[in-house]
């Protein structure tokens, strides 16, 4: 897998759990009573979706090992 898909991958994977975690709390604030007391979790979300970011970054751009040599 070439570093560019493996970014493509990344950024798509991360914007999936990203829309998958934010839209339903934004529902959930705009539409209950009960949804200001969310707004608590919204700095733990983002920082998780940093770190995630961070995580499918450092995956991403990881190197494979390099080749054995065998020498007789």
């Amino acid at each position: 897998m070439t570093l560019q898909t493996r970014l493509i991958l990344a950024v798509a994977a991360w914007c999936l759990v990203a829309v998958a975690l934010v839209l339903p709390l934004v529902w959930l604030i705009n539409n209950r009573d009960w949804g200001i007391g969310l707004m608590l979790l919204v700095p733990f979300l983002v920082y998780a979706l940093m770190r995630l970011g961070r995580t499918l970054e450092g995956w991403a751009r990881a190197t494979p090992p390099p080749e054995p040599t065998h020498k007789p």
